[in-house]
């Protein structure tokens, strides 16, 4: 029984993770295929530039990210030096922080996700 629940924990926790890397996957194609630009500490940057930033942030917090929202908050949200939020610039749109960004477009890929997986 207790070899039971162990294999059924591994289990879940597997497809959570994968789950997981799914969606930083998506919000860095995202990040890398935009067509807003990315301001860290007063500087702007391309999406390109901004996921390079993001990748080497994500290495470093990796063994601390569990979720896409850990991704989020520890390696796309705001310097870790300055503590200066990182901004979006769309446009035609008003500015907004990375984290609203970033939130918005997980909540609409698993959306999206959870429509294609029920049909």
């Amino acid at each position: 029984m207790k070899y039971t629940f162990l294999f059924f924990s591994l289990f879940i926790s597997f497809f959570t993770l994968a789950d997981s890397q799914q969606e930083i996957n998506h919000l860095l194609k995202f990040v890398e295929t935009t067509s807003c630009s990315y301001e860290r500490n007063g500087k702007q940057h391309t999406g390109q530039e901004a996921k390079e930033h993001i990748i080497k942030k994500y290495r470093y917090f990796i063994d601390d990210i569990e979720s896409a929202e850990d991704f989020i908050r520890l390696a796309a949200t705001k310097s870790t030096f300055s503590g200066k939020h990182y901004q979006v610039h769309c446009p035609n749109q008003a500015s907004q922080t990375s984290k609203d960004w970033l939130t918005h477009e997980l909540n609409q890929f698993r959306a999206t996700n959870k429509t294609s997986v029920e049909k």
